[in-house]
């Protein structure tokens, strides 16, 4: 019982499902309630909202900062890990991204420092942010936002468009079509192959439609998944009280490489699918 782990009269099913509710606002009858959301697919987490849009507001004053500062001699240290972190990101953006875009390398830096800082939050013991909502009156608050499926799909869905966008850019519109419908099996355009030629295109459509729309769907379900199981093997490993703080340590340390390699993974499938669509064949 999670009651006798010392979090009050809650048993272990009750204490895991709360630490797994999002604090949600709706309009149920022209009026705006909070937490009477089941169901209803208009619900906005608000929590996952506001600790994303905070961890984006302090990757952007961590490296304006940083920026700002910046100095030619002896570097600080914000100025060093700053400079390593866009090193990196541009090593790997230039071994990838063999195209023209002033785009894609700021935006593979920002998934990286917005995702690792998302995936970061899973760090703090569960119990600490949600009690000092309690104190204040929010039942309900979940700290990680990449544990919302939400805030995944939000993300794939902008790198979905993306996708689209430089596929355009580069084939055009005609081009785009073109690779949806003639491949992988090219339709005979002569004899009586032009019988059996509208079949093969809508056969190619569909599979390359599947393709495409499989991209958004595996990047965002990926992190949700690997940063959801994360988050609830620390809720478990919080139900053992006073004696969770060892284990939660080492899994903690393991968890590190799993928060950054799981926003290298993102940013870097993000710059390998806007390579796949500025590639003219």
């Amino acid at each position: 019982m999670a009651g006798e782990s010392g979090h009050g009269a809650q048993t272990s099913g009750e204490y895991i499902a709360h630490h797994l509710q999002n604090l949600q606002v709706c309009r149920v009858d022209s009026e705006w309630v909070w937490n009477h959301c089941a169901g209803n697919p208009m619900a906005i987490n608000v929590d996952s909202m506001v600790f994303s849009v905070l961890l984006g507001l302090i990757f952007i004053l961590i490296f304006r900062g940083a920026a700002k500062k910046a100095s030619a001699g002896q570097p600080g240290k914000m100025q060093a890990f700053v400079e390593i972190v866009i090193d990196f990101i541009d090593s790997s953006v230039k071994d990838t991204f063999h195209g023209k875009s002033g785009l894609i390398a700021p935006l593979a830096l920002t998934i990286f420092v917005w995702v690792f800082f998302m995936n970061l939050m899973d760090l703090i013991p569960v119990d600490w942010l949600p009690m000092i909502g309690a104190a204040v009156g929010v039942p309900y608050l979940k700290v990680v936002p990449t544990t919302d499926v939400n805030i995944t799909f939000g993300m794939s869905i902008a790198v979905f468009f993306l996708i689209i966008f430089y596929s355009i850019k580069t084939k055009g519109i005609g081009g785009f079509i073109a690779e949806l419908t003639l491949h992988p099996i090219a339709p005979p355009m002569k004899g009586f192959g032009l019988i059996a030629a509208p079949f093969i295109i809508a056969f190619n459509f569909i599979l390359e439609s599947v393709s495409l729309l499989a991209k958004p769907l595996s990047l965002s379900l990926r992190l949700f998944g690997n940063m959801f199981a994360g988050e609830l093997i620390f809720i478990l490993i919080a139900l053992l009280g006073v004696w969770q703080l060892p284990l939660h340590f080492g899994w903690a340390v393991f968890h590190i490489l799993i928060v950054t390699l799981q926003a290298f993974i993102f940013m870097m499938l993000t710059v390998v699918y806007l390579t796949l669509a500025s590639e003219e064949h």
